[in-house]
């Protein structure tokens, strides 16, 4: 929230809901409008934020949120100090690759295909974002995350376009598992993950230099 109203507009709980929409869910998350005006209600008691009422001829008063001073200085010492933690990323596509044998090729190939698809849509959004943010100096620096987010979405097309032609040889490699009648598979070697482990573990104490993972 600190870091929207940093921008220097003036906003109702919806536009902060709408500028985060248009930017930061290409990137970060987009919060729900309860959660805005939650968010905003314990900024101001922080004294982060203020807010008046303002009224228009023939239309509803509106409360309008702005950062104070205190707000900037608080939201720019995050931006410092905080430590930059690695991100987490959550891929639903990915995870049922991960499960993919409990699936068929062909419905995998499906699922990429929806998921490439909702990138090239949110590509387009991005790029309209990012096409029309140019007209504010203001604006630099969200720009510039919606052009990073722009080559983001492109790689991932990328990715997922190479993963399409990979479902084939993985499901060949899995077919010559031993597979009951659930699909399950039977690891010919029980256990062999715990050796992979060890391998690793030993690998990292001697800073890469031990031996590699078995082939």
């Amino acid at each position: 929230m600190l870091g929207v109203l940093a921008l220097g507009e003036e906003m109702t709980g919806n536009d902060v809901k709408k500028w985060a929409d248009w930017s930061l869910s290409f990137f970060y998350w987009s919060p729900s409008v309860s959660q805005v005006y939650g968010e905003l209600k314990k900024l101001e008691k922080l004294g982060f934020v203020r807010s008046r009422s303002i009224s228009e001829p023939g239309a509803r008063s509106r409360r309008v949120y702005s950062i104070t001073p205190t707000g900037v200085g608080a939201v720019r010492a995050w931006s410092r100090e905080a430590p930059v933690e690695a991100p987490v990323l959550k891929h639903g596509v990915m995870l049922r690759m991960y499960l993919g044998h409990l699936n068929e090729p062909e419905k995998l190939k499906s699922i990429v295909r929806d998921h490439i698809a909702n990138l090239e849509e949110n590509l387009g959004r991005v790029r309209n974002y990012a096409d029309h943010s140019d007209v504010e100096p203001s604006w630099a620096f969200p720009l510039l995350s919606l052009r990073w987010s722009e080559r983001y979405f492109r790689t991932e097309i990328a990715l997922f376009e190479e993963l399409l032609d990979e479902i084939d040889e993985a499901a060949a490699r899995f077919a010559c598992s031993d597979i009951d009648e659930n699909g399950v598979p039977h690891p010919r070697r029980r256990g062999s993950w715990r050796t992979v482990e060890q391998t690793l573990s030993a690998h990292d104490e001697d800073g890469g230099d031990g031996p590699a993972p078995a082939e």
